[in-house]
């Protein structure tokens, strides 16, 4: 008898995607048997490369359509459909590849496509951006904030949908698969060799807005204390669009301290990203897809959180106490805004040197 064919339709973000593991686990778990392929976007395929949950990936392009997606999807001859993305898209695209079932979240515009809806789960918290006149009635007039429910985390979003298939809804820590081989490849390429202190990684972009970015001014000061303290090399993460971010940021540490922060941004791959965080033994970073790879190859981060919820977005498994997820008293965080329309008081409430004290207690020991 051939093994049940199961199709999951990924999320199209880094963030995101990480946060999907637990859910893949536990379907791989419940299905044993099973042959799991994951659609996703090409720029994360990288990611999946080896991931025990999954039999196979398949990938889509900017630019490619619907109807052709649907079309490749229809002549692997899947038996069943998981659409992780609440658009109508995602449901579309598997409605188009005739996949007898398929499963996803209830949504308006997209219910016709799924043949069976799941109802969102019960602590689910929707991340609405506050408005201006909402966020200065909130700083003239602060008041208790109503508490966020320990399930509202989104990865049990994706825990849900699966235990419409059976699975264990019971969170795991996401998990990215990357080997010592690989570790020890991008060590070897960006000239890090063992001995003297040990390697840290920084990460002071985020691509979603400046509400979401400690100021760069602080991440330099806490790079320059942290490496006084520890006698640490840095290395500066990044995309391709962070890549002046990195640099001024790399070059105002080495001018400050021993010289021994390197920027990497613009110059890894995904995969090759993922062993470089896994390669640190503590990344400082925004809340941002590099902040949620790194909890799942293991890393301990410190994260100061502004805009967004570390209830809702936080990395690796609610509550673990290896990670620090810094937060200030500003009573209208989290805005969920891409800028503040005030004074920033979110980020700015956020000290050095309470990040150079968590910084110091996360460090894995080398």
């Amino acid at each position: 008898m051939n093994p049940e064919r199961i199709l999951i339709r990924g999320v199209n973000w880094l963030g995101d995607a990480v946060m999907t593991t637990p859910a893949l686990l536990r379907l791989r778990e419940a299905r044993p048997g099973a042959h799991i392929t994951l659609l996703t976007h090409e720029k994360l395929a990288d990611l999946w490369v080896k991931h025990p949950a999954l039999d196979g990936v398949l990938t889509f392009r900017n630019g490619e359509g619907v109807p052709a997606i649907g079309g490749r999807l229809r002549a692997e001859g899947f038996d069943l459909a998981l659409v992780f993305p609440n658009s109508p898209r995602a449901a579309l695209e598997v409605w188009l590849a005739r996949i007898p079932r398929r499963i996803g979240v209830a949504r308006p515009w997209r219910n016709f496509f799924l043949t069976q809806r799941v109802s969102p789960s019960a602590g689910a918290v929707p991340m609405s951006k506050r408005t201006r006149r909402e966020i200065q009635r909130l700083v003239s007039t602060p008041r208790e904030a109503t508490p966020i429910p320990a399930g509202a985390h989104h990865l049990h979003h994706y825990l849900h949908l699966v235990a419409a298939l059976g699975a264990r809804a019971e969170p795991l820590a996401p998990l990215i698969s990357v080997t010592a081989e690989e570790v020890a490849a991008v060590l070897t390429r960006f000239e890090f060799t063992a001995g003297g202190g040990p390697l840290f990684g920084l990460n002071a972009g985020a691509e979603y807005g400046p509400a979401k970015r400690w100021p760069r001014e602080r991440f330099i000061e806490a790079a320059v204390k942290v490496q006084r303290q520890t006698n640490c090399h840095w290395w500066v993460f990044g995309g391709s669009a962070d890549a002046e971010l990195a640099a001024d940021i790399t070059t105002k540490i080495n001018r400050a301290g021993t010289g021994t922060a390197r920027c990497l941004a613009g110059q890894t791959s995904l995969r090759e990203l993922c062993a470089a965080l896994k390669a640190c033994a503590v990344l400082l970073t925004n809340d941002t897809g590099p902040m949620h790879v790194a909890a799942a190859v293991g890393t301990p981060v410190v994260v100061p959180f502004g805009s967004t919820s570390p209830e809702l977005t936080g990395p690796g498994l609610p509550g673990d106490p290896q990670h620090a997820l810094l937060k200030s008293d500003a009573p209208c965080a989290p805005c969920f805004l891409r800028e503040c329309p005030i004074d920033f008081r979110c980020m700015n409430g956020i000290s050095v040197e309470r990040v150079v004290q968590a910084v110091a207690r996360a460090a894995r020991p080398v």
